[in-house]
């Protein structure tokens, strides 16, 4: 684990990252597929499975920018046929959560990679009408504040259902760490694994 305060911040905000999507995908399971693919929901996407959906398919689309930056590959040609086609490419439950999953994992391993000194590198995205330039580190700020912003609107939907949103604030705290102990037994992590 490196010792660069920065980069083992953002690894951690990855793991927060997955920890969260892992509890309230788990909520979401108990939805049977009416409720999960209802789209008469108040919210900005208005269904739960729509939200999912597009968690995920943002996640995927940044990972790939961000993949193709640290390999010296050139920006993906065309992100709205890549990623954004189908509006809804996850059409149950189990599927849009073994797709987070996957890309959790993946965002966890590029995280792993991170030094402080890569931070300020430049990751390019050929947007319609201009390039897009960020660093990794705002680029990597975004795509975690964007998760939490539309898992907070998951989560409100939820209360609307007859199943009961879980807790997603448990996992920085180390005294919450009992908390999180059948989370992270699921997910096979220690609390010495992330926070060393």
């Amino acid at each position: 684990m490196t010792t660069d305060r920065l980069a083992r911040h953002l690894r951690a905000g990855a793991y927060n990252n997955a920890w969260a999507n892992h509890r309230l995908l788990r909520a979401c399971s108990e939805l049977d597929q009416e409720a999960f693919a209802a789209t008469d929901r108040t919210n900005f996407f208005p269904g739960i499975g729509l939200t999912l959906n597009h968690l995920v398919t943002v996640q995927q689309f940044y990972m790939d920018a961000l993949w193709r930056q640290a390999h010296g590959q050139p920006p993906h040609p065309d992100y709205r046929a890549g990623f954004f086609a189908v509006e809804v490419p996850y059409v149950t439950c189990a599927a849009v959560w073994q797709a987070q999953k996957d890309s959790d994992a993946a965002l966890i391993a590029y995280c792993d990679t991170l030094t402080d000194t890569v931070l300020d590198e430049e990751v390019m995205i050929l947007r319609v009408d201009h390039v897009q330039c960020d660093t990794r580190e705002r680029l990597l700020a975004h795509l975690l504040q964007h998760q939490v912003h539309h898992r907070g609107q998951v989560h409100a939907m939820l209360a609307g259902t007859n199943v009961a949103p879980p807790q997603l604030d448990e996992f920085y705290a180390s005294g919450e760490a009992p908390l999180r102990a059948r989370d992270f037994a699921e997910l096979g992590w220690t609390e010495r694994q992330i926070w060393g």
